[in-house]
């Protein structure tokens, strides 16, 4: 009988053993010391696929972020990419990421902070764990992820773009708990690209508009799972609402205009600080819009406020910059 316990021990051990080295297998793909390595959050689907996808078509080679076996495994038969285990919420994986990263040669040169949720309801009625969850992916998530990695990217003087969201501009019903996330993100860019100055790390921000990004359908799949739309809801027509919307809307624009946009924010000498990627005329202007509204309210009736040239010299300045 202990014979046989010892051998059925054995046997789990080696197959456990099995499985930790698989996990850790490294990709055969790894980059020459020749090329420029972008590592991209949440790379799976939609927009992080995308940007994957585009970067490595133009020869780049990208460390490709996943969670799922499945999901690495695909990824992993891409040319120019080398899946990595990488939840942005678990330190262990990101750690590992660091360290797998750093074995090889070309280092690191970019990181794109694309891994994004979204948790849509009213304020005052969203429970605290699913606020906590859209905080810790969201805006943890890229800090986490920029912290770990900064040494590698201030190395090779390379450059930090996140995804962030015209939601991080805008602000409306039933999207407080998205849009707080990616208002927080344009602070975290903007200190950022500050910070990082001293280092001639380039820092850029990307808001997306409308595209096919599945982080829509995510949320629909995690809202169903955890019971729908509660009937005491005081916000239940605009529940109803938002919910017939996003299950017949057809699939959003292609965001290969959003991963274009990456590509320069990362490799064009001259990048810009932002860059807003929309599919329609409609919202863009929607965006801008929302910031001339907020630039007025700031400016309204106080000690300070200015007229209306003095505001228009502001602008005519700012302007002149860009086109420089």
């Amino acid at each position: 009988m202990k014979k046989y316990w010892f051998k059925t021990l054995l046997i789990l051990l080696t197959a456990t053993l099995s499985q930790v080295t698989y996990a850790n297998k490294p990709s055969v793909n790894q980059p020459t010391a020749e090329q420029k390595t972008v590592l991209v959050t949440g790379a799976t689907s939609g927009i992080g696929l995308r940007i994957t996808e585009h970067l490595t078509n133009k020869g780049y080679f990208v460390y490709a972020g996943a969670r799922k076996d499945k999901d690495i495994k695909r990824l992993n038969t891409m040319g120019n990419v080398s899946a990595i285990r990488l939840d942005v919420n678990k330190q262990e994986q990101i750690s590992a990421a660091v360290k797998t990263i750093s074995s090889h040669k070309a280092g690191l040169y970019g990181l794109v902070n694309n891994a994004g949720v979204a948790t849509l309801s009213p304020l005052i009625e969203t429970e605290e764990r699913d606020f906590d969850f859209q905080m810790q992916v969201n805006l943890y998530g890229p800090y986490r992820i920029t912290k770990a990695f900064a040494p590698l990217i201030i190395k090779q003087k390379g450059r930090i773009t996140t995804i962030s969201s015209i939601s991080g501009i805008l602000s409306g019903r039933l999207f407080g708990p998205y849009s707080m996330s990616k208002h927080a993100i344009e602070a975290f860019s903007d200190s950022l690209a500050s910070e990082m100055s001293k280092f001639d790390v380039k820092v850029s921000v990307v808001e997306p508009g409308n595209f096919d990004s599945k982080i829509g359908d995510s949320f629909i799949k995690r809202f169903e799972k955890n019971g729908g739309l509660e009937n005491d809801s005081l916000y239940s027509d605009e529940w109803k609402g938002m919910l017939s919307h996003f299950k017949s809307r057809q699939t959003g624009s292609d965001p290969i205009a959003v991963a274009k946009a990456v590509e320069h924010a990362l490799f064009n000498d001259q990048p810009k600080m932002r860059y807003m990627v929309v599919p329609n005329q409609r919202e863009g202007n929607m965006t801008i819009r929302t910031a001339i509204t907020e630039l007025v309210q700031l400016n309204q009736q106080h000690a300070y406020s200015v007229d209306r040239a003095q505001l228009v010299k502001m602008l005519d300045e700012e302007l002149s910059k860009t086109m420089k």
